[in-house]
């Protein structure tokens, strides 16, 4: 009974209900790849220490290179039996060497093996998401540079606050996705740590060189604590946590633009080749890209949850339980991967409906704040100033006209100096070239962001890893 990789232990052969039960292969195939790279370092390892010849070692590079050929053609054939990725490479190994073929595993156990692959796709799947975070950025940098001088209403609570530059906006978002790039590049660190050479759990008693392999596979560190090594999934969690933020800036991001280009809105126009229509109303344009950006969150959600409940109450070391996790992993990627290339596209092809947006400035007393803040460089204490304005805004609002429509008389009734003040502050334009403090939408600050942002994309945008 020693078909199975630990088959000599058993007097019965597994049943074949188990096999398919649990059997990884049709989830963990894609870290073929990785698993073939981390085994042709091992054996060059093996090879160096004498614990292989130079001829086996040669013999089993080329064989695992062969079998990556196989991958990559779409001519292995997967089977439960042989349980998962790892074990159909070394079947396929022992198949074309033999005796040979059996070698590769010394001083190597799946478990440390499977964390090894886990890691390096990880790790890719870490820098492809980066390449994708840095190109939506740089489609709402094009955005603002484009935008020149639009304004835009600025909103809390979802009501009219205050005027913004739109270019303002789009660097909003910028700032949003940078944090994002920032804590992934953070949870790398802790990726880019080799397990190879703890084994199963306690590490072996081979005279192995894990460095070597560190600095083959290109990892930063080498884990110091078998146990540990072989039963850490927190890179796992952490990077699926940083996948969620830039879920839930994707949906924030998405929820807006739905709105914005509803006809209550008006704000923005969505590219043709991103809308679908309706089966039964001609008229429609739905954006269905953004809702289902917006309804994916919900799956990067969950595949945090999937993580947190997996490692809870595990023992130490291994345990089969940390198979699921790749399923929450490989779906939480997949899906900001996907997410991210919609959207560049939708955030490049959209177009603001200026006019429209123009048209619309003067309802909901944008200019309220900077008035209020012209009284207080009066010298009008701040709560004073603030219910004074307030008094006119709802002047205004019951006559139906705009602050700067006020009667010169209401305005001087209210504080002397107000009229002089609402000459050089009311009106958007005037509210918004009134802003000065660093970070604000002051059109000098904002100027001095798309350029800082468009050295910063282009120096990114040159390099060849992230790192």
């Amino acid at each position: 009974m020693d078909s199975k990789a630990w088959g000599g232990r058993f007097s019965a052969a597994t049943d074949r209900a188990v096999e398919t039960f649990t059997a990884s292969i049709a989830i963990d195939h894609r870290l073929w790849r990785h698993d073939i790279r981390a085994s042709i370092a091992h054996a060059r390892m093996l090879t160096s220490v004498g614990l292989l010849s130079e001829s086996e070692g040669e013999s089993i590079a080329t064989g695992l290179e062969q079998i990556a050929e196989q991958f990559a053609q779409g001519k292995m054939t997967f089977r439960d039996d042989l349980e998962d990725v790892h074990m159909h490479i070394e079947a396929a190994l022992i198949e074309a060497l033999g005796d040979v073929g059996r070698k590769l595993h010394t001083a190597r156990s799946r478990n440390d093996q499977v964390a090894t692959s886990l890691r390096l796709w990880t790790r890719d799947a870490i820098d492809g998401i980066l390449e994708r975070l840095t190109a939506l950025q740089s489609a709402f940098l094009s955005s603002a540079k484009s935008a020149g001088d639009t304004i835009l209403p600025g909103y809390t609570h979802l009501q009219r606050a205050q005027p913004v530059l739109a270019a303002h906006y789009f660097l909003a978002h910028i700032e949003r996705f940078e944090r994002d790039r920032e804590r992934l590049m953070d949870a790398r660190k802790r990726v880019n740590i080799s397990p190879l050479g703890s084994a199963a759990l306690a590490g072996t008693s081979l005279p192995i060189d894990r460095e070597q392999v560190r600095q083959d596979l290109g990892f930063a560190a080498l884990s110091r604590n078998s146990l540990d090594a072989v039963s850490d999934r927190d890179f796992v969690v952490e990077t699926i946590f940083a996948l969620n933020l830039i879920a839930i800036h994707l949906s924030s991001w998405a929820e807006e633009w739905i709105l914005w280009s509803s006809q209550e809105f008006n704000f923005i126009d969505l590219p043709d080749a991103l809308c679908t229509g309706s089966s039964i109303m001609p008229h429609k344009k739905n954006p269905d890209v953004l809702e289902l950006i917006r309804g994916r969150t919900g799956r990067v959600n969950g595949s945090l949850q999937t993580m947190l409940m997996l490692l809870k109450g595990l023992p130490l070391a291994y345990n089969r339980d940390l198979q699921e996790d790749k399923p929450a992993l490989f779906d939480a990627v997949d899906c900001i991967s996907g997410c991210l290339d919609l959207a560049a596209l939708v955030a490049e092809g959209a177009k603001l409906k200026t006019s429209h947006i123009k048209s619309q400035l003067s309802y909901g007393f944008l200019d309220a704040t900077t008035l209020m803040e012209g009284l207080i460089l009066a010298e009008v204490p701040m709560r004073t100033a603030h219910g004074i304005v307030g008094t006119l805004v709802r002047a205004a609002e019951s006559l139906g006209i705009t602050l700067s429509e006020l009667p010169v008389a209401t305005l001087a009734e209210a504080h002397p100096a107000l009229p002089e003040i609402a000459a050089s502050r009311l009106g958007v334009d005037q509210a918004l070239a009134s802003f000065q403090s660093l970070g604000s939408t002051a059109p000098s600050r904002v100027a001095a962001e798309i350029l800082r942002w468009q050295d910063m994309i282009q120096q990114r945008q040159a390099r060849t890893n992230f790192k």
